[in-house]
């Protein structure tokens, strides 16, 4: 079936050529906005096992990859990294100029997207993280040479429907992976220790972690929607000669913010490193 011209935003059609985690978040966020009807959104795999939970949302599913790009104008790539040059070789028959691919794969780059299908294909990057699944996600996103600005509004805000989305130059990707990707497990390893403090000191274990994850939540919120500084908001909260800053202290003395640099600059060079830079 050959690829017509892209419609409205209404008639959208979307694929996704691997069916993991990442793939159905995105999708989910899609259909629970409003954005693409669960009926238009194609997805394929080699196997069923992760293809249930596409039809479990009303979506259409194949085995085929190159059916998804027949008959979808805007298709995400979210396969394994080292899988995705074998599956755009596979495609790249039947990729059009009127397409707009979309990579999820960590370490590939534009350059390397643009090398492996037909000249002048409109392709971008984009980095997500794992709370896209409860669509609070922290997303950027990077265009390659022949992507105009039509198709990095209409990309953006399809990926607003999972969080946050904001368009890059594509050096910053592999440091988003470092504070935002790799940063949730940072983040919870600060809950963990934050919840255990409580425990220490005699709060029943289940009732520290809610209230732990409670406050990171209420922080971001505070954080994101006065626009603040963490350090205003930190100063807020001391008072002289309080508890906060007694506790503050003792961060300072365990190494805390050199900890968590070091931590994303240490993600960040894995990034590169895996992106062969």
């Amino acid at each position: 079936m050959a690829v017509v011209a892209a419609p409205g935003l209404d008639q959208l059609r979307v694929g996704f050529v691997g069916a993991g985690r990442m793939a159905e978040a995105l999708a989910q966020g899609f259909i629970r906005a409003g954005k693409v009807e669960a009926q238009h959104i194609l997805a394929s795999a080699p196997s069923d096992r992760n293809l249930c939970h596409f039809r479990a949302l009303g979506c259409q599913t194949t085995h085929s990859n190159q059916e998804v790009v027949q008959n979808c104008w805007l298709v995400f790539f979210a396969t394994k990294p080292h899988v995705l040059p074998a599956v755009l070789a596979e495609v790249a028959p039947v990729v059009t100029t009127e397409h707009i691919l979309v990579s999820v794969a960590a370490g590939i780059s534009l350059s390397t997207l643009e090398e492996l299908l037909p000249p002048a294909t409109r392709v971008l990057r984009i980095s997500p993280n794992l709370p896209c699944v409860v669509q609070e996600g922290a997303m950027v996103m990077a265009r390659g040479r022949h992507t105009g600005n039509s198709d990095a509004e209409l990309l953006q805000t399809l990926l607003e429907a999972c969080g946050q989305c904001e368009e890059v130059p594509e050096a910053h990707v592999d440091i988003h992976t470092g504070l935002s990707g790799s940063g949730v497990a940072f983040v919870c390893a600060f809950s963990e220790a934050l919840a255990e403090g409580a425990i220490k000191m005699g709060m029943p274990s289940g009732l520290a972690h809610r209230i732990a994850a409670q406050t990171l939540l209420g922080t971001a919120k505070l954080l994101l929607q006065k626009g603040q500084h963490p350090a205003q908001l930190r100063t807020d909260v001391c008072t002289p000669g309080g508890t906060t800053i007694y506790g503050l202290h003792a961060l300072e003395r365990g190494g805390l913010r050199a900890a968590t640099m070091s931590a994303v600059e240490a993600a960040t060079c894995r990034a590169r490193e895996l992106s062969g830079k």
